[in-house]
């Protein structure tokens, strides 16, 4: 299928082929037609799959196919978790209707209100913003929705993750209830799907994150660690490797991404840390100088990584496994685009990272490949994840612990505290 087929605006269908896309994606395909119908949809696809398009090209349609004959206020809401992601969607915004005459803004925490103030005072189609912000305008009064056509919720199972819930909530109470809206997300759990119960009446749903959850272009590789020192050794040959054009590297922690990156800078790699304490300002020049080149090591955190968009990433290293097996699928899906081959290369240490692992391969369905660094190999193998068994008799509490080979038998007093058996 082509893009002339899903009858867009010419011009849209002009700025698209400007891109270099040839054809939509499945998500595209299959969300672009219902938005145009002014369906109510829930979407659900993983990262990389072409989301933001599959939203923001029906709705320019909308916009310019129906003009507004009402208030000069805000036609389009998108809320998007994180500054970066709301950056990105307003750019994809600018790129796909650089031939149409949409005003479009976008509302962010961490800078100045008066140029945002002022952006709302003016007519304006497209507000995209962070939950957070957007809701103090709202309660300002510097945000009117009276006249809103369509919400957007980008990455809602991120949103909540991040405990915006509640703004989200009041944010959407304060919109037309006949409005078209759209969630957009890259797992269906209970929290999302509770969600689109409440803000949607009978919507339809699209799901093309089911099957294969890993991208054939990308090869995947573990490295067991003894240590945060061995990790770090590890993560500096890897990036002395030529063929590593730009990497994004996961750490559990912002204090983390910071060790990281001081670590590498101090052995000669252009690398650079991207977390949430940092300022819009510092933020938003990290990532501008990953997209120039003059970063080539980006280390992140989950949060603050979520949403970027930066082409030409040859490697994820995940220095730190994620917690979630899904969030494993997120973080690779940053490489291996538009054809290219990727590469993804996790570290492996201690019990906990045992279990993630076990976790992540059930969740992919395959085993990933182990390799080593000769000069760098583990002293250890991995440990087994630690298992737990409950034995019940009459009378007392009893639990058996397994660590390995070793079992020991526990009773809890009645004081509550755990007394080694022996």
């Amino acid at each position: 299928m082509s893009f002339e087929k899903l009858k867009l605006n010419p011009s849209i269908l002009k700025a698209v082929h400007k891109c270099g896309y040839k054809k939509p994606t499945a998500v595209q395909k299959k969300a672009i037609p219902e938005v145009l119908q002014g369906r109510n949809l829930v979407a659900s696809a993983h990262t990389g799959t072409g989301k933001t398009a599959a939203f923001v090209l029906p709705i320019l349609h909308r916009l310019v196919e129906r003009t507004n004959v009402g208030k000069a206020v805000p036609r389009v809401l998108i809320l998007s978790p994180t500054r970066e992601l709301a950056e990105q969607v307003a750019e994809a915004v600018k790129r796909y209707g650089r031939f149409l005459k949409v005003r479009s803004t976008v509302i962010l925490g961490g800078v100045s209100y008066g140029p945002q103030f002022r952006a709302l005072s003016g007519p304006i189609d497209i507000v995209i913003g962070t939950p957070g912000r957007l809701l103090d305008h709202l309660e300002r009064g510097s945000l009117d929705l009276s006249a809103l056509e369509i919400l957007v919720l980008d990455e809602a199972d991120r949103m909540l993750d991040m405990g915006f819930k509640h703004d989200v909530e009041r944010i959407t109470r304060a919109a037309p209830k006949k409005r078209q809206t759209l969630l957009f997300t890259a797992t269906m759990d209970r929290g999302t799907v509770s969600l689109s119960d409440r803000l949607m009446k009978r919507p339809l749903h699209i799901d093309v994150a089911q099957g294969a959850v890993t991208v054939d272009s990308i090869r995947q590789h573990i490295y067991l660690a003894d240590s945060f020192g061995h990790k770090k050794r590890l993560l500096r040959h890897m990036a002395s490797d030529k063929s590593l054009t730009k990497a994004v590297v996961f750490s559990a922690t912002k204090r983390g991404a910071e060790a990281i990156a001081r670590d590498l800078k101090k052995h000669g790699h252009r690398a650079a840390a991207l977390h949430g304490d940092m300022s819009q300002a510092a933020r938003s020049r990290t990532m501008m100088n990953m997209r120039r080149g003059k970063v080539r090591l980006l280390v992140a955190t989950d949060v603050a990584a979520r949403g970027i968009d930066v082409s030409g990433i040859s490697h994820v290293i995940n220095f730190d496994l994620p917690q979630a097996a899904h969030d494993y699928v997120h973080r690779i899906g940053r490489t291996g685009r538009a054809g290219a081959e990727g590469i993804a290369i996790s570290f492996a240490s201690g019990s906990k990272d045992a279990a993630q692992l076990k976790a992540i391969e059930r969740f992919i369905g395959h085993r990933i490949t182990r390799k080593t660094i000769e000069g760098l190999e583990p002293t250890r193998p991995l440990a087994e994840p630690l298992k737990t068994t409950r034995t019940f008799r009459p009378g007392r509490k009893k639990k058996r612990f397994s660590f390995g080979l070793k079992n020991v038998d526990a009773k809890r007093s009645r004081g509550g505290k755990v007394r080694i058996i022996k």
